[in-house]
């Protein structure tokens, strides 16, 4: 063994350099323009999601760039490899949305392959949207080697007539125009003044839900995935991230010592006092299935309704993810839950600092109004409620957040695909007071379990119909929807959950403060429409979809796949 032996954050690597028998590894490597010198160092891999299709993770080789530099100051050698990304946003409402949370487990899968493949000391994933952050800090807590993801940032907000815009809004402009309420000309306005940057969707979406939850978590270094895309310090951010990888490494600082059972807990309560999407749900039990540590779907509710909601964000409020950077950002808030009691604050965070530690760096600009005062908070509970009963006996997911109804009750409207449900809101065949039901979407039904926000931004951007229609669905819904939307209705449609029994006109009852989602018909007639149900054929029979498909598992478990 070479003097290299003795570099502690060099454990894994030797065995692909060292000694005789590598040389032509060696001379490989050297093709590819590495030294001598660069392959005696400490190996650390970065996990790119970069892609040209989107804002979210377009400006993400030039931030690998710099987490290049963080890491070559620190002593070690990068090498970069890039992993695929699905655009939400742009393949909501099509067929294409369907590869979404697919995407996840591919993710996860690549990541994992590329750094078992290449022994690699350390690693850091770069992310930028919805399913890549989930998807590489899986593959993070498989590997369980000195790591740390790293978040691309939001997106600045856009302006029109006086009002920060965000995707959301275009969505809800559809919605608007086809009622219409709104002509081709304010729809264009919102289009091209809506997303003015590179950067992951504005809002309390999923992204920046995902992004602040991880920074609880601990895989991502607080202060600096936040820090939005646009900004020029999001360069000297990822130089750092490149610096922390590497005394992760030299410290054996791994995933299993920063993801645990309390610093789960942390990260939920961060996405119930932010209002957070409801897609943490099922991401998190992905990362607590991954780490192999204890989550059910019924722990998100036992937190949330302990847990004030602090942050004024959209979807449900006013500001965006750029104002709660400017407030004080996960700093303040985790100082503001810690005040309350509400986090274990020795959690450790890969900053190498204990998440009290990080919280008594925090900063609040004067006058702020985006991250309440614990005295001043929006409502008394959290934006995550898991509702259960005769149609989700395995429990579904809704977020309160961003309205106050707590109880409705309605007539079935029921399809069996999202864009049968869509074609009915553009036509207009939605009356107050329906209970929109949408199967077959689930994560085996779809496949792929894909998100409704063309259904539900058109609904919310339809004044008679935004505060008195409901939805509930077995698949998803995003970040950005807003109103009595519940998803993730388990078990699905496809293995004969009853939601496959439901039938148009049925009385569907929504009552939030007692927990029940229920359709008014006895056990008996339930059980008798089940009897008769048949198993759809499969839409997929070849392929990733077919072998996703195949299996999945409920999305009460966090639709894992192995």
């Amino acid at each position: 063994m070479s003097s290299n032996g003795s570099n502690k954050a060099k454990l894994y690597s030797i065995a692909l350099t060292e000694g005789p028998n590598r040389a032509p590894a060696r001379a490989m490597l050297k093709a590819s323009g590495y030294s001598r010198e660069d392959l005696a160092k400490p190996i650390i891999g970065i996990a790119n999601t970069w892609t040209e299709i989107g804002p979210c993770n377009f400006h993400l080789r030039q931030l690998a760039e710099a987490v290049k530099e963080g890491i070559r100051e620190a002593g070690g050698t990068p090498m970069e490899f890039n992993t695929i990304t699905i655009s939400d946003g742009i393949t909501m409402g099509t067929e294409g949305m369907k590869a979404s949370l697919i995407s996840r487990e591919v993710i996860a899968d690549s990541v994992e392959l590329v750094t078992r493949g290449n022994l690699f000391d350390g690693l850091v994933a770069i992310a930028g949207c919805d399913k890549n952050m989930p998807g590489t800090v899986m593959a993070l807590a498989r590997l369980d080697i000195p790591s740390l993801m790293f978040y691309g940032g939001s997106i600045a907000p856009g302006h029109l007539n006086g009002k920060d815009l965000t995707v959301q809004d275009v969505f809800e402009a559809v919605g608007a125009h086809a009622a219409g309420k709104l002509d081709d000309a304010g729809l264009e306005a919102v289009e091209v003044s809506a997303c003015p940057s590179v950067g992951a969707c504005g809002g309390q979406f999923t992204a920046n839900t995902m992004a602040m939850a991880c920074e609880f978590l601990g895989i991502s270094p607080m202060g600096l995935s936040s820090v939005p895309a646009f900004l020029s310090d999001k360069l000297d951010a990822a130089r750092e991230a490149g610096r922390l990888v590497m005394e992760a490494a030299k410290n054996d600082l791994r995933p299993s010592k920063l993801i645990t059972p309390e610093s789960l807990e942390n990260a939920i309560v961060s996405v119930a006092a932010s209002g957070g999407s409801t897609n943490a749900v099922l991401h998190f039990l992905a990362i607590a299935h991954e780490a192999n540590l204890p989550l059910t779907i019924d722990d998100f509710d036992r937190i949330s309704s302990k847990t004030p909601l602090l942050c004024d964000l959209k979807p449900g409020g006013q500001f965006v993810a750029v104002d709660y950077f400017n407030a004080g950002g996960s700093r303040l808030l985790a100082k503001r839950l810690l005040d309350a009691g509400l986090l274990r604050g020795d959690c450790l965070n890969v900053t190498g600092k204990t998440l009290a530690e990080e919280a008594s760096a925090a900063t609040e600009t004067a006058g702020q109004n985006v991250i309440h005062a614990l005295d001043n908070a929006i409502k008394p509970t959290g934006g995550l409620v898991i509702l259960k009963g005769n149609i989700a006996p395995e429990g579904c997911v809704i977020k309160v957040a961003g309205h106050k109804r707590l109880e409705h009750r309605g007539p079935a409207r029921v399809f069996e695909c999202e864009q049968d449900a869509f074609a009915a809101v553009e036509s207009g065949s939605i009356k107050p007071n329906d209970v929109m039901v949408i199967r077959y979407e689930g994560p085996k039904g779809g496949p792929g379990m894909r998100e409704m926000l063309a259904i539900t931004a058109a609904v919310a951007g339809i004044p008679e119909l935004s505060d008195t229609v409901a939805l509930l669905t077995d698949g998803r819904f995003s970040g950005a929807t807003r109103g009595l939307m519940a998803g993730h209705v388990a078990p699905e449609a496809a293995v004969g959950g009853p939601i496959a029994a439901v039938r148009e006109g049925d009385i569907i009852h929504f009552d939030i403060p007692n927990r029940k989602l229920s359709v008014e018909i006895s056990d008996a007639e339930l059980a008798e429409r089940l009897k008769t149900w048949k198993k759809p054929e499969p839409k997929f029979t070849r392929g990733v979809f077919h072998k996703y498909a195949n299996s999945v598992t409920s999305a009460s478990k966090g639709a894992v796949t192995n």
